[in-house]
């Protein structure tokens, strides 16, 4: 039991996010209003993706280096969580969006090429399962992930700040500074952070195991 305390620790620090993140008191942040509760929820979906992302194509890398099948499907597990949470961080961000912009989905750069860059990891998925053969998919899969990974910090990172765009940390929107987060923001905003980054690795390491089980016969 002791080697799953990140488990119960995700569980608590879940739980204290869900509760003060919905009661705490928080700092009316330009036109945003409440809906900046939005923050303990919508950034961290950002961070799981990026995490998972990561893992993903390094694994992409390890197994064009030794051909390893268990980092192929190491590789897959983790793009399989990280596209769950970029979709979670895309829908909560639509749901926020429908409260300061006017609308649910419009057609803002931030919007468009997260969107973009979601699609293509799902493309990534579903190649995964067009190809039957082993060696196969894990060939072209893992290059496919190069690609895909690529794109990605441009698509979410650095064209959305060089263009006009409503969502913070654009060319024309500042981000939240650390005056907007005050001190009860950042004693909810730090342990989500924690805490949805640990239930990511948590659902990523299940993920492994089933796809392991699946191929037992050859990982035995």
């Amino acid at each position: 039991m002791a080697r799953h305390w990140w488990k119960a620790l995700a569980i608590l620090l879940l739980i204290y996010v869900i509760i003060a993140g919905f009661t705490v008191k928080i700092p009316i942040i330009g036109t945003n209003g409440q809906s900046s509760r939005g923050l303990f929820f919508h950034v961290p979906m950002w961070i799981c993706m990026y995490t998972m992302f990561t893992i993903s194509i390094v694994n992409s890398l390890l197994y064009l280096s030794k051909y390893d099948l268990k980092k192929d499907v190491i590789a897959a597990s983790a793009a399989n969580v990280g596209t769950f949470f970029g979709v979670l961080g895309f829908s909560t961000g639509t749901l926020w969006a429908t409260y300061t912009w006017g609308g649910t989905l419009t057609d803002d750069p931030k919007q468009m090429c997260t969107a973009i860059a979601i699609l293509i990891y799902m493309a990534y998925l579903v190649l995964r399962m067009s190809i039957h053969d082993l060696d196969k998919r894990a060939r072209i899969s893992a290059v496919f992930n190069i690609f895909a990974f690529a794109l990605l910090i441009p698509l979410t990172y650095i064209i959305p700040r060089m263009v006009d765009s409503l969502h913070p940390g654009s060319a024309t929107t500042p981000g939240f500074a650390s005056k907007d987060t005050d001190g009860t923001m950042k004693m909810v905003l730090y342990p989500a952070f924690i805490g949805w980054t640990l239930l990511s690795v948590w659902i990523f390491s299940l993920v492994v195991r089933y796809k392991k089980l699946q191929l037992k016969n050859i990982f035995k």
